[in-house]
């Protein structure tokens, strides 16, 4: 085999090889400025293609995040995205900055509600545990602000759609995931929930200890009257 040949095979087994990696520390300031640029949380592997080939995104994330500890801004993670965020506890200096929004009807809050906790779910399973109809205008308002999206479909007759909840809206509640959600104990804390019963409620389990219990208590009295 010629020298040529060698040297283009040897080429082609190292790809881009050749083309040495940032220091971590040049892809920590990319990710960063990617970050701070870009309204919209930003994935792992969208952040891969943005950046110069070799990068290792997770690991500047990782790096990013532990300088950001305690800052008036930090990292956060929004489902399978990242973003940058303003401190919890300074969130009360932004109150001028808020955009007043529409404010959502008690049907919107509720299906929401029922989304988030329940989730994937279908129209009908809204309704079920609603006990009312779900007015297609209630759902286009949902969809159109984008905090709910079709889901899979349900492997039942008739193969209904089911619907989740966005990216979209763990990031303006300032969730990871639906997992944390608030339970009973806290919605109460926050004033959001009282100790009386919702009329025609469905039935209840007893008031427990178990966390299984309460989060089942706590989604009937999410709607209460």
């Amino acid at each position: 085999m010629s020298d040529e040949n060698k040297d283009t095979e040897e080429t082609q087994d190292t790809g881009e090889s050749l083309f040495e990696a940032p220091p971590i520390g040049e892809q920590e300031r990319m990710v960063e400025a990617i970050l701070f640029a870009t309204a919209e949380p930003v994935t792992v592997a969208e952040l891969t293609d943005r950046m110069p080939h070799g990068c290792d995104p997770a690991e500047a994330l990782a790096h990013l995040r532990r300088r950001y500890e305690g800052r008036g801004v930090r990292l956060v993670k929004v489902g399978d995205a990242w973003a940058m965020r303003t401190a919890p506890d300074l969130g009360h200096l932004m109150h001028r900055e808020t955009v007043e929004t529409r404010k959502l009807s008690r049907a919107a809050i509720e299906t929401l509600a029922i989304i988030a906790y329940h989730q994937p779910v279908t129209r009908a399973e809204i309704e079920e545990i609603r006990g009312v109809s779900v007015s297609r205008g209630t759902v286009d308002q949902l969809i159109e602000m984008e905090w709910i999206r079709f889901g899979r479909r349900k492997m039942t007759p008739g193969r209904p759609v089911t619907f989740v909840v966005t990216q979209g809206f763990l990031d303006h509640f300032g969730l990871e995931s639906a997992r944390d959600l608030p339970g009973l104990k806290e919605l109460r804390a926050a004033g959001l929930l009282d100790n009386r019963p919702p009329p025609g409620s469905l039935p209840q389990m007893g008031e427990g200890e178990d966390d299984d219990e309460e989060t089942l208590e706590g989604q009937s009295e999410l709607f209460e009257d």
